[in-house]
């Protein structure tokens, strides 16, 4: 069974939980802070995934990092080193996030520009694209990127809306070359 198909059964059970027990926010930000931990930190998932470190140490490692967090966040990162799971651990938490944000209409998106947007700009980015996908709340998340030269590029789940210069120099250039064949 592949680990991505893995992670999602371990993302829904805990999406799963969240809701019978009313947690999903709390959980949602606990599991954002573990999900920042281990992407800023790729020693640490090389400690939990090494063969010579026991169950046990590796409970504690997560214990002491985690030691405020809800008894369903932790019980679950033991179950995944008990079962030798810890390198899903991020992809378990953003198929939990992708399972909460459906559930509440919210759709991430990483919008790519020149120069920081301020929040007007997002503001109307978000109500242009928020209707668009018929979805509740667009959250954007700004990644300046000064190769696309202007413009905006925005990534949505799998879909790529590019109105960068770059992008549009790029189709220009692949019309010229078409034609030219």
């Amino acid at each position: 069974m592949s680990l991505e198909i893995v992670a999602k059964r371990y993302g829904v059970a805990l999406f799963q939980i969240g809701q019978e027990k009313s947690m999903l926010d709390k959980m949602e930000e606990e599991l954002r802070t573990v999900r920042a931990v281990f992407l800023d930190n790729e020693q640490l998932i090389e400690l939990l995934t090494h063969p010579r470190l026991g169950a046990d140490k590796k409970k504690q490692i997560l214990d002491e990092a985690f030691k405020d967090f809800s008894k369903e966040v932790k019980n679950t990162l033991h179950l995944l080193v008990d079962r030798r799971r810890e390198a899903i651990i991020p992809d378990m938490i953003d198929h939990f996030l992708q399972l909460t944000n459906e559930a509440r209409g919210i759709a991430e998106a990483d919008v790519y520009s020149v120069r920081e947007l301020n929040d007007d700009e997002q503001k109307a980015l978000q109500d242009v694209f928020a209707k668009k996908l018929n979805v509740n709340t667009l959250r954007i998340h700004n990644i300046v990127d000064p190769s696309i030269l202007g413009g905006l590029k925005l990534k949505i789940g799998n879909r790529i809306y590019d109105g960068s210069v770059s992008g549009k120099l790029e189709r220009i250039e692949r019309k010229l070359v078409s034609a030219n064949k």
